[in-house]
């Protein structure tokens, strides 16, 4: 693996880990807003964050290649509503897929079989979470004015968890 290879993929797990404060930041302002459901919703993402950050540190090392640990920006801690939450994570997404994509970019210039295998997960990793996001919107917008529907899927998302996939 190149050394510019290394490099990019280094930036893109410190972006993995950054974007676990983004979505820790996105709980906080749901749980002061008393939406538990919401922030719980956000935990399980920066929870997801960090795994994907975690599976670039040990690709990195299973190809003799040092993960460096970076400082991480400051996320956007104030929301105007759930709704603007789930629009700056959709942003966020977008952002991170379009970053996989230069990854990958990269790679396949290089010649990189290996990472170019390694990176389709996170790109098939990144329409699941585009999509995921672009549901959620939809619903919030159709059931904007509806109290009750809101707190159904605030219960909903408070039942939502992580568990890595399998073999990973």
């Amino acid at each position: 693996m190149k050394d510019n290879l290394a490099e990019a993929l280094n930036e893109q797990m410190n972006f993995e880990f950054y974007s676990a404060h983004v979505y820790l930041a996105m709980a906080a302002y749901c749980s002061a807003e008393n939406l538990e459901g919401f922030a719980n919703f956000f935990l399980v993402q920066a929870e997801e964050e960090r795994f994907h950050a975690m599976k670039i540190y040990k690709f990195l090392n299973d190809r003799g290649r040092r993960a460096t640990i970076t400082a991480l920006g400051e996320p956007k801690n104030d929301y105007k509503s759930v709704l603007d939450t789930f629009e700056a994570g959709y942003g966020h997404e977008q952002q991170n897929t379009q970053r996989f994509y230069n990854l990958s970019d990269l790679a396949m210039n290089d010649r990189e079989h290996a990472t170019i295998n390694f990176l389709k997960w996170f790109i098939d990793e990144q329409v699941e979470e585009e999509a995921l996001f672009d549901n959620i919107i939809h619903k919030l917008k159709r059931i904007e004015k509806d109290s009750n529907a809101f707190y159904m899927l605030d219960a909903e998302f408070a039942q939502r968890s992580f568990t890595p996939p399998t073999g990973e």
